[in-house]
């Protein structure tokens, strides 16, 4: 007789059970970073903090009674691409102080004072220590600007964003009393444009600038550069400064009638944010000293003069307009604080734009 074959079991294998940690999802290590977030956050309280990091909802106690009529300013803002930068480097610290700053100069042109700001920061796989040194670079800025870093968001996002990458963005809210409130509204002809060094590129222009340097040149991040005196890398990382300080003294003293945070489209888009309908903004190039980066940068990719100015900040990271008879104590106050400054242009009768001339 033929063997016969035995009947498969009744009882199936069953597959281990699916979690979210097997779909690149560490709760735990999350959790763990969250633990050093509160820690580094609470470094940034005011009394005016209610309830610290966890909420769904960050609290903030605002005392309107400081002010006449309290009008609130915010603005939100990303690192974009230099934070490709940062992953080839291994410098994590410095772009969280880019974006704080970032967004603080945003509402300080207008006369605000940053009150709390919050972060969202979105990664694939989480790496504490990388995450801590991006928060301790948003704490460290937050404290520095006077505001606290009430709370935000860290997302693991397998499958989204490649391994050792993150997105990095911000949102901040400050306060300025109605009648201080700077909008540019009495810009008016006659008016000088004064332009305040930037440190570099500051958060814009990336795209191109990582082009230029690692594609067109060849450079590698941490190769030294003779025509900028600095490593590629070093050079493109310096940190997007803060001009609060210097905003703040300017506005107190009312000296100024409008700001522009030269940032994406450079002097050419920027100014004419604050500019009334009925001017334009006559603005000198060689009237100020451009940064070695920029003409390294132009002559790389033989960049046209118009694309440079729409692009990059030039070495102008805020321009403020004063009145002619004002200059004079502006030119005092900014000596004082030591800041260097240049007197770039000036405003004419026009449509609300841009107009370069050649010194």
């Amino acid at each position: 007789m033929p063997e016969s074959k035995k009947k498969p079991s009744s009882k199936s294998v069953r597959p281990a059970p699916v979690t979210y940690a097997s779909a690149g999802v560490d709760i735990a290590s999350g959790d763990q970073a969250k633990e050093r977030i509160k820690e580094l956050a609470k470094q940034t309280f005011s009394r005016n903090v209610l309830g610290g990091i966890g909420g769904f909802g960050a609290l903030f106690k605002f005392d309107a009674k400081k002010f006449k009529d309290p009008i609130l300013v915010s603005s939100a803002d990303g690192v974009g691409t230099k934070l490709k930068l940062a992953f080839q480097l291994g410098i994590h610290d410095t772009v969280g102080a880019d974006l704080v700053n970032h967004c603080v100069n945003d509402i300080a042109v207008q006369g605000a004072t940053p009150l709390f700001f919050l972060d969202y920061l979105a990664t694939g796989r989480l790496e504490n220590k990388v995450i801590e040194k991006v928060v301790t670079g948003l704490a460290t800025a937050c404290r520095e600007n006077g505001c606290a870093l009430i709370g935000g968001e860290t997302a693991q996002m397998p499958g989204f964003y490649a391994d050792g990458e993150y997105d990095l963005a911000g949102f901040i809210v400050g306060v300025v009393d109605r009648d201080k409130l700077v909008t540019g509204a009495n810009i008016k002809t006659g008016d000088l444009v004064l332009g305040l060094p930037s440190t570099g590129l500051h958060t814009n222009g990336y795209s191109l600038a990582r082009k230029l340097f690692f594609e067109t040149a060849g450079y590698k991040p941490n190769e030294r550069v003779k025509a900028i005196k600095d490593k590629a890398g070093a050079a493109l990382m310096k940190t997007h400064r803060s001009y609060l300080p210097i905003i703040q003294k300017l506005t107190a003293a009312k000296l100024v009638e409008g700001m522009a945070h030269i940032t994406g489209g450079g002097i050419t888009e920027n100014v004419p944010r604050i500019l009334p309908k009925t001017v334009s903004a006559e603005i000198e190039l060689g009237s100020w000293p451009v940064l070695p980066v920029f003409e390294h940068l132009r002559e790389l990719g033989s960049v046209e003069q118009d694309e440079m100015m729409r692009t990059f900040n030039m070495g102008v990271g805020l321009t403020i307009v004063v009145r002619p008879e004002k200059y004079k104590k502006v030119a005092a106050l900014l000596a004082k604080l030591n800041e260097p400054h240049y007197t770039i242009g000036r405003i004419v009768k026009g449509d609300r734009k841009v107009v370069y001339t050649q010194k």
